[in-house]
């Protein structure tokens, strides 16, 4: 069985937030094992698992990233669509635009501090959609 489903998530400015829940709602009724793959549709967003309790895990990484590929570096050409673009295509590309994660009877095999985090990098990105393909 292959069950894919394109979804559209509601904009939430620059950072990095849960959407584990929002992604689990969207899976239909299933009680095996198989493969869970999440992808992004947008080059200046990404994807990723990480710790789900503490917010301050996604300000840090927000942060992190910030600092890592600042606005307005002088060796960026592409410019045209503000300076919070160039370091969004490149911090995507960092992160990643897709996560697979193991389903085990019927549920995401994450750890017990594992969330997924949809990473917006531009100031004002507004709706992001994603796809989700269930593999069983």
């Amino acid at each position: 069985m292959v069950f894919q489903k394109e979804i559209t998530l509601n904009p939430g400015g620059r950072g990095c937030r849960l959407i584990t829940q929002e992604v689990i709602e969207q899976l239909p009724e299933f009680n095996g094992n198989g493969i869970l793959h999440i992808f992004i549709k947008h080059t200046s967003a990404g994807l990723t698992l990480n710790e789900n309790a503490d917010p301050s895990v996604r300000y840090d990484v927000g942060r992190f990233l910030d600092e890592l590929v600042p606005e307005n570096h002088p060796l960026y050409t592409h410019t045209m669509e503000g300076p919070d673009d160039m370091p969004a295509h490149l911090k995507s590309s960092i992160v990643g635009q897709s996560v697979t994660i193991p389903v085990t009877a019927g549920r995401p095999a994450l750890g017990t501090w594992q969330g997924i985090y949809l990473c917006e990098f531009r100031n004002h990105g507004g709706p992001r959609r994603i796809v989700i393909t269930l593999y069983s």
